[in-house]
């Protein structure tokens, strides 16, 4: 399936800015379920310096400045992607059992050659997303909420599947209850929240298990109601998780709409949290106050 994302942000100031800086992520990655064909961006005023690069997590970041006084900045990026419709967590439903996959997650890394032993890169890469992060420490009450999922000798994509599916039942989409500063204690007291909540929960959720999960931001794309015509730049961004499976690699549960990322899932960029994949942050100097509005249209094109 192929899209074109147009991601606008608009920041109005009370006062002059004189200087900012800002590093945005809001280019769709390449990886194995999808690919990137273009992307660019708009921005006004026009940069005095614009500069790419990947960061830790390979994700793309783009940095520019602004030295120039203005009292509003408009950054738009444009992306076309074709996402492959090639995740399928049948084949992995019956395969190792949580207790193996925190088994193999706990396992030191190899000294000795002569050691036959699975230890990949990936497997030592997905040890980071088994510590906490600066939004999501790992707990008792977390615990406490998946310990029902968390069934003996039950296969790790079956428990993911089911804390997915009890997120979704258990709680109320509610974007007016959190920010981004919302403890997840209080997502979790109150059982309210919006996607980035629900992600950040089942994250806890499962490093608090000894399972290494990481955060994705993107976009999912929406269909208009029967009989009502699809409103340009009405979409929004969207979070989910992905959990590794020793042996398979990272899969994808989307416990806002209870699936799995398939065709109509766009990933910009993953992280340990939120704060490792802001779409778009800098600092301002001068501005007063500003009122920020966001659009995002996310059309098939095939």
């Amino acid at each position: 399936m192929k899209y074109r994302i147009t991601h606008s942000t608009l920041y109005q100031y009370s006062q002059l800015v004189g200087l900012c800086q800002n590093e945005a992520r809001l280019q769709p990655r390449d990886f194995w379920r999808q690919q990137c064909q273009s992307s660019r961006f708009d921005i006004s005023p026009e940069p005095d310096d614009f500069q790419e690069r990947r960061d830790f997590f390979g994700n793309r970041v783009a940095y520019f400045a602004i030295q120039q006084a203005h009292q509003r900045l408009m950054v738009t990026a444009v992306s076309e992607v074709t996402v492959f419709p090639k995740q399928n967590a049948d084949d992995l439903a019956n395969s190792l059992t949580w207790e193996q996959a925190r088994s193999k997650l706990q396992e030191p890394p190899v000294q000795n050659q002569d050691q036959r032993q699975d230890f990949s890169d990936e497997l030592l890469e997905a040890k980071l997303y088994l510590l906490d992060s600066p939004l999501v420490t790992a707990g008792s009450e977390l615990a406490d909420y998946a310990q029902r999922s968390f069934l003996p000798n039950r296969p790790l994509v079956q428990v993911v599947a089911d804390l997915m599916q009890r997120i979704h039942v258990d709680f109320t989409y509610d974007p007016s209850f959190t920010t981004i500063a919302t403890p997840l204690a209080e997502v979790l007291q109150f059982r309210r929240g919006v996607c980035q909540d629900f992600a950040h929960l089942a994250i806890g959720c499962l490093r608090s298990f000894g399972i290494a999960a990481r955060y994705v931001s993107g976009y999912v794309e929406t269909q208009p109601l029967p009989g009502k015509q699809r409103l340009v730049g009405a979409d929004a961004s969207h979070a989910w998780f992905a959990v590794y499976v020793p042996g398979n690699g990272w899969l994808d549960f989307d416990p806002t709409n209870n699936n799995l990322p398939f065709d109509q899932h766009i990933t910009l960029a993953w992280g340990r949290d939120y704060t490792d994949v802001t779409p778009l942050k800098g600092i301002a100097f001068g501005g007063g106050q500003h009122t920020l509005s966001v659009s995002v249209d996310v059309l098939r094109l095939e």
